[in-house]
């Protein structure tokens, strides 16, 4: 039976069973019944239920701050007022959120929150999307009835960052979001009355790498430098988009100026986002300058184009691509016969498939979401703070909101990870195979598995297994006992298995937590639209010395947006078009500014496919790999009221057949002398944020590599990988230990990443042309 309706989730109709009832409360705000879940606080059921209640300090994704004091309200039958961003509602409250003496209190905070802030509203970066600029306005004041003496209050710069003391209001926002959801803890408030500051207590460690304490700020003490100055919020047109440097596909939005109303062509002024529910690193917040502009349609290099199609084998390209694109290539490959490769997807495309073969299920079940909720989490496989900042944000989010054991299993520790990893596990370079063996063997044995299971983990000789990747037994035991009494159980899985000789086999035995531990599983895409492609396009293993089309990547014939190309193409700011995210969510980015010449779509109309427009391709995405038939112009960008992300739509997970055949472990393999990891430090994921962010062209390690490598801090190296060479930097880092050194895999556009191989090279050290 059912007892009501609820207007939540963005305005669903939900119906409640009378069973049900105890999740939620009813309380009366203004005169208005209002439905929120139980647990939740007055203003959020209020901002739920449409009912305005004025903030300054308060943010969605972090804890509630209570600084501004702004949300008080009424409660009928209590003495005085209460903090409605901390007061969890309790059934049948009725509460005032306007009366003439919250009005008038709210007044008298506004007069604080001015005094000696500089006017200065005409020349402000924030003016005309102030809250501080705004709640005068609301609050009607016109007079200034308190002073205070001034401080001498210098302006800092932080980066991409500039932090003006005497605008700021101390609201806490930015000190919140450095902590709780970057991780990094690096903003402190200096108490000292109308002195009081955000510090910055480690300059040297980059502030400026994610920018989200600048977008969170509601007045204008942190804006963009290279904004600075530059124009008026109100002149700014906002495109929706969706941030391509990595597979979490976070909304954002590009703030363009046409061209008819600036000094300067039509560019990208700035990024912004959704702050109150999302995130963005630094490269999605600055590194958006990557389009190319100066591309006109040359028929003739179309024509040489059209040839080098006709005449090709193969086309080689990034996983950096829409949904879109990757259904052209596909629909090209069964029209002409090119073998389609693409590395970094391929293997995860292979990797996912063995692990669907023992989940059972087309899709891992893992989400950011839960990531966040999680009290117990394991980390495997990947430099997760590199390859994918965003993940790293919701592990730090469950770090402080749930206390989160977080055991960060890697053959390198990671400083930048040492404020929210409890436990480090390492293990040798190439056993993943054995590491994954050990865990399966740890956390299922007790469990009730099939026949096929059992038999795999009573074959295992954990002995030897703990020996050879040098992962102990009691370590193990302490990392099964830490989880015991946590609820929510999420395992991250990363890069450097995906190209591990032994991937498929260590992918089965990764599905086995998801079907008998109900784990949230995340097989962290390698690149932006690598799961798009992987679900769309019919991949090929490696060509050899085929005539060969890249796309945004080196081929015989180059179609590309960077970089030494022979055809044009637009960059991903410049074209429609969906990405499949982190998530298995389909997103859509828009348009941000103009290409003047050919796209994908125009060549392959040209050779027989005939679509007038690219994104007619989407509503043809293919359903059998979960995809919808939508059209993009019905795809939504936004959040709902209660900060859920229902832009666009999930990919349905269809059923596959199980098949749980597990190989016996071959011999760990041993990597003795100086190992390389291929990896892209920072917030450098692609050669789209090359410009902004320079490829390290240093090879980092430990003292201890130098000995054993017999080189010195600053010396020029010649070394090999591939049948490659590579010239790095040798610079010494007193963080690192052991005898791995790190580089990136990416310096310059069109250059292939380090996901076709394993991430983990012995390094070959050339001297006078000869390998040491």
């Amino acid at each position: 039976m059912y007892a009501m309706l609820l207007y939540i989730d963005g305005g669903g109709v939900v119906m409640v069973k009378k069973s049900d009832m105890a999740q939620y409360v009813n309380i009366t705000i203004d005169g208005k019944n209002c439905i929120g879940k139980q647990g939740d606080t007055i203003l959020q059921i209020a901002r739920a239920n449409d009912v305005y209640i004025p903030t300054l300090c308060y943010l969605s994704k972090v804890k509630p701050i209570a600084s501004c004091r702004m949300c008080l309200v009424e409660i009928q039958g209590s003495e005085g007022v209460v903090l409605s961003c901390q007061e969890r509602a309790v059934e049948g409250t009725v509460i005032t959120t306007d009366s003439k003496m919250l009005y008038k209190h709210r007044q008298n905070i506004m007069k604080l929150f001015g005094v000696n802030h500089p006017l200065e509203c005409g020349v402000c970066d924030k003016s005309g999307e102030c809250d501080l600029q705004n709640k005068t306005l609301e609050f009607d004041v016109a007079t200034q009835n308190f002073c205070a003496k001034e401080s001498d209050k210098k302006v800092e710069n932080w980066g991409f960052i500039s932090y003006d003391p005497s605008l700021c209001i101390v609201c806490e926002k930015c000190v919140r979001i450095c902590n709780e959801i970057v991780g990094e803890s690096i903003l402190e408030v200096a108490v000292g009355g109308y002195k009081s500051r955000i510090i910055n207590t480690n300059k040297e460690a980059d502030c400026s790498n994610c920018g989200e304490c600048m977008a969170v700020c509601p007045v204008g003490a942190l804006t963009n430098s290279e904004f600075k100055y530059s124009s008026n919020a109100w002149e700014l047109e906002r495109i929706p988009a969706t941030c391509v440097h990595c597979s979490s596909g976070c909304p954002l939005y590009y703030e363009v100026k046409p061209s008819s109303t600036a000094n300067r062509e039509e560019s990208i002024y700035r990024v912004t986002n959704p702050f109150e529910f999302s995130s963005l690193c630094g490269a999605g917040r600055f590194a958006y300058d990557f389009a190319n502009k100066d591309a006109k349609k040359d028929k003739e290099a179309f024509t040489r184009a059209l040839k080098a199609f006709e005449g090709a084998k193969s086309i080689r390209f990034s996983a950096n691509i829409t949904n879109e694109e990757a259904l052209i290539l596909q629909k090209l490959k069964e029209k002409k016969g090119y073998k389609l490769i693409c590395d970094e997807a391929r293997n995860y495309q292979k990797f996912l498939a063995a692990y669907s073969m023992v989940s059972g299920k087309s899709l891992y079940s893992g989400d950011l979401a839960t990531l966040k909720d999680s009290d117990a989490i394991i980390i495997f496989g990947t430099r997760i703070n590199d390859d994918n900042p965003m993940v790293k944000y919701h592990i730090s989010m469950a770090s402080k909101w749930h206390r989160a054991r977080v055991a960060y299993l890697h053959p390198m520790e990671d400083v930048s990870m040492s404020k929210i990893v409890t436990q480090f596990i390492k293990y040798e370079v190439g056993s993943e195979e054995g590491v994954v063996a050990l865990l399966a063997n740890a956390f299922l044995s007790d469990l009730r598995l099939s026949d096929a299971v059992k038999e795999y983990l009573e074959s295992l000789d954990v002995g030897n297994l703990s020996a050879e990747s040098n992962v102990g037994e009691e370590e193990l035991e302490g990392l099964v006992n830490s989880f015991e009494k946590k609820n929510t159980f999420s395992f991250v899985i990363g890069a450097d298995l995906y190209a591990h000789p032994r991937a498929q086999e260590i992918a089965k035995v990764l599905a086995l937590f998801e079907k008998y531990l109900d784990c949230n599983v995340i097989l962290t895409p390698p690149a932006s639209n690598a799961l798009g492609v992987a679900l769309i396009c019919n991949l090929d293993d490696e060509d050899v010395n085929e005539q060969s089309i890249g796309y945004n990547v080196k081929g015989d014939f180059t179609l590309g947006s960077l970089g030494e190309v022979d055809l044009d193409m637009p960059a991903l700011n410049q074209q429609e078009g969906t990405l499949t995210t982190i998530d298995k969510r389909v997103v859509a980015t828009h348009v941000a500014l103009p290409f003047g010449g050919y796209v994908l779509n125009d060549i392959a109309n040209a050779l027989g496919l005939e679509t007038e427009y690219t994104i007619d391709y989407t509503k043809e995405l293919p359903k059998r790999s979960g995809y919808k038939a939508v059209e993009f112009d019905t795809l939504n960008h936004e959040f709902s009221k209660e900060g859920n992300d229902i832009r666009g739509y999930l990919l349905e997970t269809k059923d596959v057949k199980i098949d749980e055949i597990f190989e016996e472990i071959e011999e760990l393999p041993a990597y003795d002398g100086g190992v390389v990891y291929w990896c892209n430090e920072g917030i450098h994921f692609t050669y789209n944020t090359l410009y902004k962010y320079p490829a390290s062209k240093y090879l980092k390690g430990s003292k201890q590599f130098a000995v054993a490598m017999k080189i010195s801090d600053g010396e020029e190296l010649i070394f090999e990988n591939e049948k490659r060479q590579y010239r790095r930097i040798f610079k010494l880092d007193e963080t690192m230990k052991g005898t791995i050194a790190i580089t990136s895999s990416v310096t310059e556009p069109l250059e292939v990443s380090s996901f076709k191989n394993y991430r983990y090279t012995l390094m070959k050290l050339q001297e006078d042309g000869v390998i040491r």
